[in-house]
């Protein structure tokens, strides 16, 4: 194999399949990247098993077509001290040499036959959805996915798709996110998708693209990219469950003035106390220590009596990060029940503190 590519084309995809590697034993395979060359295209891919990236460029000069495996991080650290000219690389006896100007390196390789195989999207059930509709959606929810729960199925996201909807979930037990498209579908089916693989989603995908499913592998595929990951085999809660069938009380709030008050309030503690009056709103922190941020902002809540409600200031901060809206809507029963956040589609269920 013998290529010619700029260097920073070799760069930006070497930097996208860095997420993709197995980093800390590097005697595995899955620590490589493959890399292909025919008809003058290039092929990349990169795997931890659980999650995987194929890319494809044609934006290079080939003169002898082949495979090879190359350690994916330190191949990236060549790339990147070199200048910003064409790089070549070139495979012999086993070894794969990168070289520009008078600038020479060498890298060991495995067996390009040996280096995992990636499943196939053809012939798989789809999914039609918009890149920005299906981006949008995981970035609203990614905050509320926990991380090393020993629920599995909880450090993921759910996609729940009916005949005429998508729902986008995702929960830590103490929040529940959820963003409902309306979508036309012949399947009907819940999906589990790990977290790490949707923060990888919304850095890849802005064309076009196809999804694809099966019970152990979602496809995402593009002209240049086809993303998969290995599905969380699990229930996930039944979130219809969580979400207040009523609301007593709707509050119409803005969105600025109160991420304003919140950020005084969280110099102290994250924890705090909100206590809506008739014209007027207050915050306090919680804190066990002899310490106490407070604020307020003048607004009509429509109470007659003092309504207070505690919480963790980073959900409802979580929230409003994600909304591009100057108001949102604060749905109240009781201080003890669950509140909702809303903006259009876009949902947070919050517990409250008991105090």
């Amino acid at each position: 194999m013998k290529i010619t590519i700029e260097k920073s084309i070799l760069e930006n995809i070497l930097l996208s399949s860095q997420p993709f590697l197995e980093k800390k034993d590097t005697s595995q395979i899955t620590s490589h990247v493959y890399i292909k060359v025919e008809n003058s295209t290039l092929t990349l891919k990169a795997t931890d098993y659980e999650i995987g990236l194929h890319v494809k460029i044609e934006q290079i000069h080939a003169t002898e077509d082949g495979e090879v495996t190359a350690n994916g991080k330190k191949l990236l650290d060549i790339i990147r001290i070199l200048k910003d000219k064409e790089v070549t690389l070139e495979t012999k006896n086993e070894i794969l040499y990168i070289t520009q100007a008078n600038s020479k390196f060498k890298l060991p390789t495995f067996l390009s036959n040996e280096f995992p195989i990636f499943p196939n999207y053809e012939g798989k059930p789809s999914i039609s959805i918009e890149s920005h509709t299906l981006v949008g959606s995981l970035k609203k929810i990614t905050p509320a996915i926990d991380s090393n729960n020993p629920k599995f199925e909880l450090n993921g996201a759910l996609l729940d798709i009916k005949n005429n909807s998508i729902s986008f979930v995702s929960t830590d037990t103490r929040r529940l996110a959820l963003v409902n498209i309306e979508n036309s579908t012949e399947n009907e089916l819940s999906l589990i998708i790990p977290k790490k693989a949707i923060i990888e989603i919304q850095k890849l995908f802005f064309d076009n693209i196809e999804i694809y499913y099966d019970n152990t592998y979602l496809i995402v595929h593009s002209n240049q990219y086809t993303f998969f990951t290995k599905l969380i085999n699990g229930k996930f809660p039944d979130y219809s469950r969580i979400i207040p069938k009523e609301i007593a009380k709707t509050i119409v709030l803005p969105k600025s003035n109160i991420i304003d008050s919140i950020k005084q309030i969280t110099t102290i503690s994250n924890d705090m106390k909100i206590t809506l009056l008739k014209g007027t709103i207050i915050f306090e922190s919680l804190s066990n220590d002899n310490i106490e941020a407070k604020t307020e902002i003048t607004h009509e809540t429509g109470f007659e009596e003092p309504f207070v409600l505690a919480v963790n200031s980073r959900y409802i901060l979580d929230f409003l990060a994600q909304i591009d809206s100057q108001e949102f809507t604060l749905g109240l029963n009781s201080s003890n029940l669950p509140f909702v956040l809303t903006d259009n589609n876009f949902k947070t269920i919050v517990m409250p503190i008991v105090i």
